[in-house]
């Protein structure tokens, strides 16, 4: 017998299912989404996968189960579908720790300087950068940068520092923004988890600071952390990312465990997407993210180099 709570559930499904194939979309899932969201996923993937995903879905109308940098990356590289975001106050704190007047006063100070800008960043700031990246393909995007020695890399700090140790023949100029999810957790943490989960590997996302990042056997993006796993002969890991991929690995890896050292591991943005928000989104089509043509065409620039 389900109890009320999966019942309501199932109607949420159903009603997603019905509405989805009237609006001829497609759902695209982050992996940090709460794990019932996840389910109803058309495709699921991190910046990079969705990013691509876009692209080349089929559909009318893309729902982006993400947050406001995520969606708009959907509208700049598909202008002729209609991008959904279930909850129009899902931000990015670490996209909102720069602006473009901030960033082209640091471009006046560097003018000889490639400007990398992490996918997690507004339309209006990668229309003001060279190239994109994300965590995935933030080592490769720079060491792309043939023609330049410097790089100001925006706006996350502890991925530029992460980026500069495996790149040091460029010097990174990192603006000092940073994920406040994955800079809550402590070192101290780390060790606890380890001590406690003997065996287990640690697998850690750049966007930790890099005393954790020192522990980790694999520093990542959610893509490369689920493709690690999946290949490791280990049985057990703790998950130095948001706990929703917890969800994701589990279902990928039934014969593996997997551990959260920390309870600060969670994005409150990513939360607030529900099956309600969703259903809501379809039925109404709310909240659209639509990005200025003008910026928009320069974003591209910038995304078209990191996808190529």
């Amino acid at each position: 017998m389900h109890s009320p709570g999966e019942d309501l559930h199932e109607d949420y499904i159903e009603k997603i299912k019905r509405l989805k194939a009237q609006r001829n979309a497609v759902i695209l899932v982050h992996n940090y989404q709460l794990p019932e969201v996840q389910d109803i996923a058309d495709i699921m993937g991190d910046s990079l996968d969705l990013s691509r995903a876009a692209i080349e879905a089929d559909c009318s109308v893309v729902v982006f189960c993400g947050v406001q940098f995520m969606a708009e990356i959907a509208s700049i590289l598909n202008p002729g579908k209609i991008v959904l975001l279930p909850v129009e106050e899902a931000g990015c704190r670490a996209a909102d720790m720069i602006t473009v007047e901030r960033l082209k006063a640091m471009k006046a100070q560097f003018p000889d300087a490639a400007v990398v800008c992490y996918v997690n960043s507004s339309a209006a700031i990668k229309a003001e950068s060279d190239i994109c990246c994300t965590s995935r393909n933030a080592i490769e995007v720079v060491r792309s940068l043939k023609d330049y020695e410097r790089v100001i890399f925006i706006p996350d700090g502890n991925l530029a520092r992460w980026v500069q140790s495996r790149v040091p023949d460029k010097e990174m100029i990192p603006w000092e923004g940073f994920c406040p999810t994955h800079v809550m957790v402590s070192k101290e943490e780390i060790l606890c988890s380890k001590q406690q989960h003997q065996g287990a590997e640690f697998i850690a996302h750049p966007e930790c600071e890099l005393d954790i990042l020192a522990l980790a056997d694999c520093v990542g993006g959610t893509g490369e952390m689920l493709d690690y796993v999946r290949n490791s002969p280990c049985r057990k890991f703790i998950v130095g990312t948001e706990m929703g991929l917890t969800h994701r690995l589990k279902k990928e890896n039934p014969d593996k465990s997997f551990y959260s050292p920390s309870k600060s591991f969670v994005c409150p943005d990513m939360k607030l997407t529900t099956l309600e928000k969703v259903a809501h989104a379809l039925e109404t089509m709310t909240y659209r993210i639509e990005v200025p043509e003008n910026i928009r065409q320069r974003a591209k620039v910038s995304l078209d180099r990191m996808l190529r």
